[in-house]
């Protein structure tokens, strides 16, 4: 059975991360890094590629499912026509060895249960070697280890490992899953139970530390919390998702690798972070960009690994047939590659918001900056490749080039605000020079609205980024004559789509759901514009795609009425956090008004 991708559920220690099916199933367990092979499945739904079911015997799917209050703890519940058991699947927050563990306990009754694990690495590719070690399964590939430790009885059959056995009310019987290098000795399991209950405590703990006190309060909870799953702990570096390859059109090969961190979400995120009142976080964010973005601005890529590494080939895996039947399955981004000049505005801003919600820095950090900025000045005017990672020719788009101004206008705001030095007055001369660029051949007068790339006609999401970076406020005309002309073209069934990839050269076959994060700016957009109920309805609307559980992937199929892309996507619960935040903030800001108003 084919599961939707909405259909799976987030884990994770803070250092991986797994994706659990309601059919019972771990089909997606990276291994101790985010960016490195898999740890035995390789593709969700596929089960030659490896998985691990739990569930009741003869039942294709869960009754339902929740996490547990305050924690990223998955509880899923079987109801047959004897009786009821949960399955808890959690991982420890832990060391470099990872351990998932799945707790199965009897409600009522008596429930027949079924274990399937096929044990897979190098994404499907390697069948290891299997033994057994004291009363433990071992299986062994190259330098990885993966080890199962439970008191229920095991076999082999057909290079997979099974089990039946039952539960009755009160019994209990668990299972660890446990890599750890093959040339080392595996470390020593936790004790399940009491496993389970520090890592409740240790979610709580983090979770209740939210300050955001506004409208959507568990919502924003809930987003926050997978960001923080996101997050490589001994880095500070937050990916992407966690996953490769989920398609953007099913059956069509917009099939990225997005288990990486992205600059372009720096500031977002940032943002993210301080309204919920984790500075801890946002800090080692901030860190963590630091020091991707130090050296020679020429270098500096769009994405790099958790740990920084800027090493990114991009590869097709053949003997993968994609979910879905959507191939090419890809590792790696080429989009390492491109010259990508917004990235340089997003990084900049990120450093200055640091500044804002009391983050301290340092004058290296600052000349580091200053250094940035330098090479926008120098390269502004050049064509790149735009926020979307196109594959199609470099054009001057009109995003990268307020995000230019973003990059200079922030180092004034520097200058300005916190009494940095730097040659302020040519900043605000080239700050100008850009500004006035960009609303003569960015705009276009005949269509009323900014467009996707100078001496284009064709229209782009990202315009919406316009008010929400200050280059012009929402209200203005030309920009509100680029909202109305969005909502007209680009809208399907009130989400947004990033481009009309029909009329866009991207250098790929058209065809993609629309795109959950830029429907998080319209949202912003009509807030600013005082459309106020209108930005609640869609955010409500926006809130009713996340799956049982309160998860949202990258896109959404308006036709097919399901989740499309990586999952879960950071940056569209990004956008949910950022949303709910500035439509609290316009809501309390009118409700005020109308009281005085009385």
């Amino acid at each position: 059975m084919q599961l939707r991708i909405e259909d799976y559920a987030l884990i994770g220690d803070t250092q991986t991360a797994a994706l659990v099916g309601i059919d019972g199933s771990i089909d997606w367990l990276c291994a101790p890094r985010f960016d490195s092979s898999a740890f035995f499945a390789a593709l969700l739904g596929d089960p030659r590629n490896g998985r691990w079911r739990l569930a009741a015997k003869g039942m294709e799917r869960a009754t339902r499912r929740r996490y547990v209050p305050g924690a990223l703890v998955l509880e899923t519940e079987w109801q047959t026509e004897t009786g009821m058991m949960r399955v808890t699947d959690f991982m420890p927050p832990s060391t470099s060895q990872p351990d998932v563990i799945r707790l199965v306990h009897g409600i009522k009754g008596r429930v027949e249960v079924e274990m399937e694990l096929i044990v897979r690495f190098d994404y499907g590719r390697m069948v290891p070697w299997a033994r057994r070690v004291g009363g433990d399964l071992m299986f062994i590939s190259g330098p990885d280890a993966v080890m199962l430790r439970t008191d229920i009885q095991t076999h082999g059959e057909d290079a997979r490992t099974v089990a039946e056995f039952a539960v009755e009310e009160g019994q209990f019987a668990s299972f660890v899953l446990s890599w750890s290098p093959s040339y080392e000795p595996p470390h020593e399991p936790p004790h399940a139970g009491g496993a389970l209950e520090t890592t409740v405590e240790w979610w709580r703990g983090w979770s209740d530390r939210l300050t955001y006190k506004g409208d959507w309060q568990d919502d924003v909870r809930r987003s926050l919390m997978v960001l923080k799953a996101l997050t490589f702990a001994p880095t500070g570096g937050m990916v992407a998702a966690p996953t490769t390859s989920l398609p953007e059109h099913l059956g069509g090969v917009r099939n990225w690798d997005y288990r990486y961190c992205w600059l372009r979400d720096a500031a977002f995120t940032l943002w993210a972070l301080s309204i919920g009142g984790y500075s801890d976080e946002a800090r080692a964010w901030r860190n963590w960009l630091l020091r991707a973005a130090a050296g020679d601005p020429e270098q500096l890529q769009v994405l790099y690994g958790v740990t920084g590494e800027s090493h990114l080939i991009e590869q097709t895996l053949d003997w993968l047939p994609g979910y879905a039947g959507s191939a090419p399955v890809r590792i790696g981004n080429a989009a390492v590659d491109q010259f990508q000049l917004d990235v340089f505005g997003e990084v900049i801003d990120a450093f200055h918001l640091a500044r804002g919600v009391g983050i301290e820095s340092d004058q290296t950090a600052w000349a580091l900056e200053k250094h940035l900025v330098e090479f926008v000045i120098e390269h502004w005017q050049e064509p790149d490749e735009g926020i979307w990672e196109m594959r199609g020719p470099r054009r001057q788009f009109t995003h990268s080039k307020v995000l230019a101004w973003v990059a200079v206008d922030r180092a004034v705001g520097a200058v300005e605000k916190f009494g940095l030095d730097g040659p302020v007055d040519d900043w605000r001369r080239v700050r100008q020079q850009i500004h006035d660029d960009v609303c003569a051949n960015g705009f276009d007068r005949e269509r009323n609205s900014f467009v996707q790339a100078y001496g284009g006609k064709e229209l782009d999401a990202s315009l919406l980024m316009i008010p929400l970076v200050h280059f012009l406020p929402a209200t203005d005309p030309r920009m509100r004559g680029t909202i109305d002309a969005i909502r007209h073209e680009l809208v399907r069934d009130g989400f947004v789509l990033r481009y009309k990839t029909d009329k866009t050269d991207d250098g790929l076959p058209p065809g993609e759901g629309a795109f959950l994060p830029c429907t998080f700016w319209l949202i912003d957009n009509l807030s600013l514009i005082g459309e106020i109920d209108e930005a609640t309805r869609l955010f409500e609307q926006l809130l009713s795609l996340r799956n049982d559980v309160g998860l949202l992937a990258e896109e959404w199929d308006p036709e097919a009425k399901r989740q499309l892309g990586n999952f879960p996507q950071a940056l569209t619960h990004v956008g949910l956090v950022n949303s709910a935040f500035n439509l609290d903030r316009a809501r309390r800001t009118r409700k005020k008004a109308l009281h005085s108003a009385y």
